[in-house]
C-alpha cells in the first residue's frame, strides 16, 4: 500500500503557526534592527575602496560582483557596507542554505524526523555540498512549501520589493526547474543583502527558533571544501571559525560565512558572474576581514556611492 503524505491536521496546523507566531511575539520583546538600516559610513567607504585595490570595480560596476560586509561584533548595532546589495545573480549551491532552513522548519513542526539519517544528509549537504542530499531533502521539505516559506512575512528572505533574494526553484540535478524566482527567472538565486539577512537571522536566533538556529549554524561549520572564503583565512588569518555555504557552477562562483576569530565577528557575502572569480573571493575574504579588524587600512574621506 502506498503510504499516504498527507500531513495530520496537528502538525499542518503547528507549521502554519510557526510561519508567524513565535518570531513576532519574539521580537516584541527584544526587537532586533534591520539589517537595511545598519548601513556605516565608514565601512562602506572601506569596502568600495577594498573593492577597487583589489581591481574589482569593473566587474562590480557591471553589475558581474556583489559583496556584503555586516559587522556583528555587537549584534544589536550591526554595521553594514553592500556594494549591488539587492541584484540578483545565478547562486549556484549557496541557496542549500534555504533548504536548510526548510529542513529544521519542517523538524519543528514534526513533519520530518531529526534522525541520524536525515541529520547526516542536511549535513553532508552544507559542508560537503552534496546535490544528491540536498535534492531529497529539498523533495521531503517541498519545493512548494519553501517558495511560500522564503516569501513568508517572518522571513521575507525572498522580496519582490527588494529585487528578490534567496530562492530554490529546481532540484540540484538535471531535472528541469520547478518554478524559476518571479523576477530574475533564475532556478537558484540570490541577492547578497538577503543572504546577509539570513546570517544575522541565524545569529540572532531567529530561524526557527533560538535552538533550531544553534543546531543550523553548528551544521555551517567544519567546511569540508577548502576554496574561496575558506582558503583565503586559512592561508592568511589561521584561528578564524567559519561558518559557511558557497557554491560554484561554470562562471558563477558565490561565497557566504560568519567568521569568528580575536572577538570579532561578521557576516561576509559575495556573488559574482565571471570565469575568474574563484581567485577574487580569497582576496576578497582578506579585505574584507581588515575591514573588520584593521579598518585604518582602508580610511578614506568622502561618502559612500550608490551602489548598495
Amino acid at each position: 500500500m502506498k503510504q499516504s503524505h498527507i500531513l495530520p491536521l496537528s502538525i499542518l496546523v503547528l507549521c502554519l503557526f510557526l510561519f508567524n507566531g513565535p518570531v513576532a511575539a519574539a521580537d516584541e520583546r527584544s526587537p532586533w534592527p534591520d539589517l537595511r538600516a545598519s548601513g556605516d559610513e565608514a565601512l562602506q567607504v572601506g569596502l568600495e575602496r577594498a573593492i577597487q585595490s583589489l581591481g574589482l570595480s569593473g566587474p562590480a560596476g557591471a553589475g558581474q560582483l556583489a559583496v556584503a560586509l555586516v559587522d556583528i561584533t555587537d549584534p544589536r548595532a550591526p554595521r553594514m557596507g553592500a556594494v549591488n546589495g539587492d541584484t540578483m545573480l545565478y547562486a549556484a549551491s549557496l541557496p542549500k542554505i534555504a533548504i536548510l532552513l526548510g529542513a529544521f522548519d519542517r523538524i519543528a513542526c514534526g513533519a520530518l524526523p531529526a534522525d541520524a539519517d536525515t541529520m547526516e544528509k542536511i549535513t553532508r549537504m552544507i559542508r560537503n555540498s552534496s546535490n544528491h542530499c540536498a535534492t531529497e531533502i529539498l523533495n521531503r521539505v517541498g519545493k512548494p512549501y519553501l517558495a511560500k516559506l522564503l516569501q513568508s512575512a517572518r522571513y521575507k528572505l525572498y522580496d519582490p520589493a527588494h529585487k528578490g533574494g534567496l530562492w530554490v526553484g529546481k532540484d540540484y540535478g538535471r531535472a528541469g526547474a520547478w518554478k524559476r524566482d518571479p523576477l530574475a527567472h533564475l532556478s537558484h538565486g540570490a541577492t547578497v543583502l538577503q543572504v546577509a539577512r539570513f546570517y544575522y537571522l541565524l545569529e540572532t536566533g531567529r530561524l526557527v527558533s533560538p535552538e533550531h538556529s544553534r543546531q543550523m549554524k553548528a551544521i555551517m561549520g567544519d567546511p569540508a571544501i577548502p576554496h574561496k572564503f575558506v582558503k583565503g583565512l586559512q592561508v592568511s588569518r589561521p584561528g578564524s571559525k567559519i561558518f559557511r555555504k558557497s557554491g560554484t557552477w561554470r562562471q558563477y562562483h558565490a561565497d557566504s560565512a560568519i567568521v569568528e576569530r580575536d572577538g570579532r565577528r561578521y557576516i561576509a557575502a559575495a556573488l559574482a558572474a565571471d570565469a575568474g572569480a574563484g581567485g577574487w573571493f580569497p582576496r576578497l575574504i582578506v579585505a574584507m576581514d581588515d575591514l573588520i579588524h584593521h579598518p585604518e587600512i582602508y580610511m578614506a574621506a568622502g561618502k559612500p556611492s550608490k551602489s548598495r
